[in-house]
């Protein structure tokens, strides 16, 4: 499965459309392609996920209780978001620091 994480901030109140719009816009990618977009707001307390299940679009939302999500770092200059493996977003969405992103 592909995973995409925005590395700019969006607003948390965006909801499936304006996030599928981002989608297309800065990851140049389609919302309906199974993949996971990945988004966090500003203070890097939350995050929403974004995927398609093959019905319908689905959109996750997590706040932390404590501490700051670690977003990845980009490996290109100029990049609007980088793709992560499986094991590095499931320790990212579980909100681990001090664990490899890429």
């Amino acid at each position: 499965m592909e995973i995409f994480v925005a590395l700019e901030p969006v607003d948390m109140r965006f909801g499936f459309e304006r996030l599928g719009a981002l989608v297309r816009e800065r990851m140049m990618r389609e919302p309906r392609s199974r993949a996971l977009f990945v988004f966090f707001g500003k203070r890097r307390q939350s995050v929403k996920v974004l995927t398609w299940d093959g019905t319908g679009v689905v959109l996750c939302y997590k706040r932390l209780d404590r501490g700051l999500f670690e977003l990845p770092t980009q490996t290109r200059p100029g990049e609007q978001s980088v793709v992560v493996s499986e094991a590095a977003f499931e320790a990212l969405f579980a909100g681990l620091s001090g664990v490899p992103i890429h």
